[in-house]
């Protein structure tokens, strides 16, 4: 078990989803990087999206010690991201 993980939900269609996923690597590489980054395509592999509830793209599921500490889905910014993520890192990691 990954004490930390980031679960990004998408599809290939999904032209919000190929601009910030790179920007969501590139946050967790700088700033989080014990944070493992899992991409799950919604539409190739639609069981693994029901088992979570995801219906939507782009979807962000972070995971601290296998429990759901957060859920974005659509409308979400990378500060709003950060600033979610860097407590619970903070407190399990350093």
């Amino acid at each position: 078990m990954n004490l930390a993980e980031l679960k990004y939900f998408s599809h290939q269609r999904c032209s919000v989803c190929k601009v910030l996923k790179p920007k969501i690597e590139e946050l967790l590489k700088a700033k989080f990087p014990k944070v493992k980054f899992e991409y799950v395509d919604i539409e190739l592999e639609p069981s693994v999206a029901a088992d979570h509830q995801v219906f939507t793209a782009p979807t962000i599921l972070v995971f601290f010690e296998g429990k759901e500490y957060y859920r974005f889905a659509r409308n979400l910014s990378i500060e709003q991201l950060e600033s979610s993520i860097s407590r619970p890192y903070q407190l399990l990691f350093e």
